[in-house]
């Protein structure tokens, strides 16, 4: 049983993270679900994060969580994206992966039970 997560991009253009390695390179909905949904399923975006890091012996592996069977959809309306993101990952890991993938131009409008 997963976690249903509804996410909204105000505007698609500004989904970026900091770290240009890391982030969205994605200009459609389906595109941006595509990529988070790969970051939700593989560790490679983590294996990315992590290779950048000062002491990645450090880091919990924890945070390198995947659940290969995560599933994301993506609706474009306009400037906006909707994403809804259904995984047995917790939250803060979603939410980590999207800081990484969008920065802060994300939001979490809405958690069901999927």
């Amino acid at each position: 049983m997963g976690t249903r997560y509804y996410i909204h991009l105000p505007d698609a253009k500004l989904a970026r993270g900091s770290d240009p390695g890391l982030s969205f390179t994605a200009v459609s909905a389906e595109g941006f679900a595509q990529e988070l949904e790969q970051a939700l399923r593989s560790d490679t975006l983590f294996g990315h994060w992590l290779a950048k890091q000062d002491e990645p012996d450090e880091v919990d592996p924890a945070l390198g969580a995947t659940d290969p069977d995560a599933t994301v959809t993506g609706r474009q309306d306009d400037l906006r994206v909707e994403l809804i993101a259904t995984t047995t990952l917790p939250g803060q890991l979603l939410q980590q992966r999207l800081r990484w993938l969008a920065g802060s131009a994300w939001e979490l409008r809405n958690v069901t039970a999927a």
